[in-house]
């Protein structure tokens, strides 16, 4: 019987993975085989072969529109606002493992309530802030990288502060106080000895931060203008009043997905590594 149970389960488990991964592969191939289809054959009745290969959209995608210029300011604003977002999130974190201090509770329950809200909520507040700075000061935060590399800490920062600090709940405080016994300060314990300790969760992080800012949409039409658009925003460019250039589109999907999905599956293992170990504590 229960040999019977454990081979039903093995069955029931390779068909429910072969569906998921049919249901993956096939938005993929249909991005990849239109990327080489003439416009004509993308616009038309849809075949699941071109009428023959074309490689010409992965060569007019950098013409039509300054797709360079946008992949260029997606790097800059999702590797700052990681960086930011790392750094930052790493000393309020370690902050809130070790140190008790007064408002230690209505901070940590204030980081994990802004999760509840959605990002729409920030939008105005946040451009209604850029231009009191403006206006105040003279610094130009709307319609800039800077501005959008600000707007994405403040959604990202929250749950950056909130894992890390279940991974270092997780790191036995007798290593901090080992070092201090040795001599070494508090900045030093969390240099030389949580960090190193807690890679994974770092990664898990930063992967976190910058896939979130990658792929944002809403803010980033809001907050740039022109030639400071990112990818997200910037790849509807193809789209004029005479119609879509499909082929272009799936061909500058594709390009501009393969660094994200190198990335990713080169750091997967400490990805995963650091949300078990948050979601354990």
């Amino acid at each position: 019987m229960f040999q019977r149970d454990a081979l039903s389960f093995r069955i029931f488990r390779w068909v429910v993975i072969t569906l998921v991964a049919v249901f993956t592969a096939i938005p993929l191939y249909v991005m990849l085989v239109s990327s080489i289809k003439p416009l004509g054959d993308v616009t038309g009745v849809f075949t699941w072969w071109p009428s023959h290969i074309s490689f010409q959209p992965y060569f007019q995608m950098w013409h039509t529109i300054p797709l360079a210029t946008y992949f260029l300011n997606s790097i800059v604003v999702c590797t700052s606002a990681t960086v930011f977002s790392v750094v930052i999130a790493i000393f309020a974190a370690y902050a809130v493992s070790r140190y008790e201090f007064h408002g230690k509770r209505i901070f940590t329950t204030t980081v994990l309530a802004t999760q509840m809200f959605p990002g729409i909520l920030f939008l105005l507040p946040l451009f209604l802030i850029f231009v009191t700075i403006h206006n105040g000061i003279g610094l130009q935060l709307y319609e800039t990288r800077t501005g959008l590399i600000i707007t994405y800490l403040t959604f990202v920062l929250p749950f950056s502060i909130w894992m890390l600090a279940s991974y270092f709940d997780g790191i036995p405080r007798e290593l901090d106080d080992a070092a201090r016994v040795d001599g070494t300060s508090a900045m030093g314990a969390l240099l030389r000895v949580v960090l190193p300790t807690a890679r994974p969760g770092i990664i898990a992080v930063a992967i976190y931060a910058f896939m979130t800012s990658w792929g944002e949409i809403l803010f980033a039409s809001i907050m740039t203008n022109g030639n400071g658009q990112t990818l997200a925003i910037g790849l509807q460019g193809y789209a004029n009043g005479v119609g879509v250039f499909w082929n272009q589109v799936m061909a500058a999907s594709f390009v501009v997905s393969i660094p994200i999905v190198i990335a990713f599956m080169l750091l997967q293992r400490y990805m995963i590594a650091g949300l078990a170990s948050g979601a354990i504590k």
